[in-house]
């Protein structure tokens, strides 16, 4: 489908950058009335996933399942909104913690990344022994890029009551977001990434001393550095690149089957508008990028909020239903 370049969107004056409409969000945006059921269970490899389940107030077949981004989890202010919303218009909720992010440390050496697709078939096939007959997914940044390399991979093989998927701010090329947040004026992020990541790798290493060493941690300088070391290794990747190259959900999109909207912001300091495979998307038949020139990364904070509700939201909402 042909790329749109939304004008929809407009942020507050008071927020008028990316990096404004990204932190603004994610430090001072709080949403109440989301009541989390939790859920263990456990992997084929005895190790765990955390699942998260907010339901609508009547009994409902349709469900959605959200995955978070790098170091979020089901509480993140994106994955509160968008579930109190579905929830408002009758949609339960799935929202899973990946391994090592949902307050306590998974049991295996390894830890989540972002083409780690065996955990989310797991999820899906949890949503369909509940017996809904609606599914739909949606991801943001990494989570995203998981959503989108899942179906890719699934292609028509997917079960038939998966139906649509939304997916926001999307590095769908991993290597040029990760060359990209190294730039200076996006070191703040990938900071922050790395002051949660390298507490867990210190951890793991006392846990798994055969299996993950510290020998190299003062190579460590960028989010680069950081997957070359440690998550390529880690996962069965020869280096960051390599791993990089096998996860980037541009290399999967093409064998989307179902309904598929991407929705990035040309101004998100985390996913470069330059990044994304624009002429690729334009050929495909199911997938649907709209590319808008504000939002910033996992932000789209509208100018006006209606009850509490951001413009990514009602853009979700909007499609599934």
């Amino acid at each position: 489908m042909p790329l749109v370049n939304i004008k929809d969107h407009i942020p507050p004056f008071w927020l008028p950058n990316g990096h404004l409409q990204t932190i603004y969000p994610a430090l001072f945006r709080k949403i109440s009335g989301v009541v989390y059921q939790r859920e263990r269970i456990v992997t084929p490899d005895q190790d765990f996933l955390d699942l998260d389940w907010s339901f609508s107030s009547g009994k409902s077949e349709k469900l959605v399942i959200l995955s978070h981004g790098l170091e979020g989890n089901s509480n993140k202010q994106y994955i509160v909104g968008m579930v109190k919303l579905l929830n408002q218009n009758g949609f339960d909720c799935l929202a899973w913690n990946f391994r090592s992010c949902s307050g306590e440390m998974n049991r295996t050496s390894g830890f989540y990344h972002s083409g780690a697709t065996d955990d989310l078939d797991l999820i899906v096939e949890k949503g369909i022994s509940k017996g809904y007959t609606e599914i739909h997914l949606m991801g943001f940044s990494l989570g995203g890029n998981l959503t989108l390399k899942y179906l890719g991979e699934k292609s028509r093989k997917r079960h038939v009551s998966i139906k649509k998927a939304v997916v926001f701010s999307v590095p769908m090329d991993l290597k040029a977001c990760s060359l990209s947040i190294i730039k200076r004026e996006n070191r703040v992020y990938m900071h922050r990434f790395l002051n949660t990541l390298r507490p867990k790798v210190t951890e793991k290493s006392r846990l798994f001393p055969d299996r993950i060493s510290l020998e190299k941690d003062h190579l460590v300088k960028t989010l680069y550095d950081f997957d070359d070391i440690y998550t390529a290794p880690l996962h069965g990747f020869s280096d960051a690149s390599h791993y990089y190259e096998q996860c980037s959900s541009q290399f999967f999109v093409q064998n989307i089957e179902i309904p598929t909207l991407i929705v990035n912001a040309d101004n998100d300091p985390i996913v470069p508008g330059s990044s994304l495979p624009l002429d690729l998307i334009a050929t495909l038949e199911n997938v649907h990028l709209e590319l808008s020139s504000h939002g910033g990364h996992c932000g789209f904070r509208p100018a006006h909020v209606a009850d509490g509700v951001y413009w990514s939201e009602r853009k979700a909402l909007n499609f599934i239903q």
